[in-house]
């Protein structure tokens, strides 16, 4: 995998501009997810920096002939009609001892949203993992991994943080872009 990277960086417009991936489980934060580009630009910074990412994608992803292909990349497939359980789930998978990183879109979609979902959030707080912060940045054309943070309980201040490091970030699409807001600030 991390062969397939260095080829991609080197032909790509794009450049790999990255703090070192942290060695224990962990949270990442991608954003702003503005295209189905964020995919491919994640796995090659996945690849790159030496880890093996899971990452959560509808479950209608994971049916035929992609289904393999999704969790080979380390896809878990998410009825999002029905999510119930799944933060049990990955609460679950982090205690198990287990090391892993976890790429999780906090807008949840590619298309307009009012604010960010929480699921990354609380999910870092019941685990007690870091939030590694990932991002694509068309302005620039970089994309890497960004400072790993510990979550204080303090939403606000919390999210302060993130939205400082990624003020400046576009996204593929920057019109698609969602600021970083939770509802649990309002």
């Amino acid at each position: 995998m991390r062969l397939i990277a260095d080829v991609y960086w080197f032909f790509s417009r794009w450049s790999y501009v990255s703090e070192p991936a942290p060695q224990r489980s962990s949270i990442f934060v991608a954003a702003p997810h503005t295209s189905n580009w964020d995919f491919v630009l994640m796995l090659a910074v996945a690849w790159k920096s030496g880890f093996r990412p899971r990452f959560l994608g509808k479950k209608e992803l994971f049916r035929g002939p992609a289904g393999p292909i999704m969790r080979m990349f380390g896809g878990i497939p998410v009825d999002r009609k029905n999510p119930a359980g799944l933060v049990e789930r990955l609460v679950e998978m982090a205690r198990s001892g287990e090391v892993f990183q976890l790429v999780i879109t906090p807008e949840g979609t590619r298309g307009s949203a009012a604010r960010w979902k929480s699921g990354f959030y609380r999910l870092a707080r019941e685990t007690g993992l870091p939030v590694t912060l990932a991002y694509c940045d068309r302005t620039t054309m970089t994309t890497g991994l960004g400072p790993t943070i510990e979550l204080t309980g303090d939403v606000k201040a919390d999210m302060d943080v993130i939205r400082a490091f990624f003020a400046d970030k576009a996204g593929v699409r920057p019109q698609n872009r969602v600021e970083p807001r939770l509802a649990d600030e309002e």
